[in-house]
């Protein structure tokens, strides 16, 4: 059993059990390392994400420069003012009439029932905006559970458009595209026959032929 400078005996070496007095001999502990005032060497990725001395850096985000553009946010360091890209409000429309010329001219070619079909007394303009994927033209019907977006049912109703005559397609560009599924009198873009199932890009101030005296004018209307 050790004793402690104080003369009591004591079962630890370390400190007294009686005094608590520090026995002798015992190691005192390292003092801890203070501090150093100077500076210590930075990591590789310490190193490479900070610019080298002298080097040009976003003024937005601190980034180092490596181009015309920041990396990170996209600054520009040639001082140009970011280029707009304009939008336009307008918004296409297909507006239906009855268009005499053409009608003469289904006469003349002698189609089907041609005797039969009048050219209508009195037919007003109607207007309709395209949206959406696809615009459906034709004259509605129950049976088969149809109601095209351009629906020429009438009064006047033209008996040489199909139930689905036409549908136009609209673009990713915001253009549209028409095409003729496989109507039983034909369509025409600006006097040419449509291919069945062959789409055709038509923009404002495209006319669009159908039946035995429709037409379908491409307008560019108001928001």
């Amino acid at each position: 059993m050790a004793t402690c400078p104080q003369g009591h005996p004591s079962g630890a070496d370390d400190y007294c059990d009686v005094c608590g007095t520090q026995m002798a001999g015992t190691p005192q502990p390292h003092p801890q390392p203070q501090p150093s005032s100077q500076p210590q060497p930075q990591s590789q990725a310490q190193a490479h994400a900070q610019p080298p001395a002298g080097a040009e850096s976003c003024p937005i985000c601190q980034t180092p420069r490596a181009g015309q553009f920041c990396e990170v946010c996209g600054h520009d360091y040639s001082g140009a003012a970011p280029v707009q890209v304009p939008v336009t409000g307008a918004q296409w429309e297909a507006v239906t009439a009855a268009d005499r010329t053409y009608y003469e001219k289904v006469i003349a070619e002698g189609g089907p029932d041609a005797d039969a079909v009048a050219f209508p007394p009195y037919c007003p303009e109607r207007s309709f905006a395209l949206h959406g994927e696809q615009v459906r033209i034709g004259r509605r019907s129950r049976a088969r559970n149809l109601a095209p977006e351009i629906d020429l049912t009438g009064p006047p109703e033209d008996p040489g458009v199909s139930h689905l005559h036409a549908v136009l397609l609209s673009q990713p560009d915001g253009s549209w595209l028409v095409v003729d599924p496989g109507s039983s009198n034909g369509t025409q873009v600006n006097g040419r026959p449509l291919k069945v199932n062959v789409p055709v890009r038509v923009g404002p101030g495209d006319r669009i032929h159908l039946g035995a005296w429709t037409v379908i004018i491409i307008r560019e209307g108001t928001p």
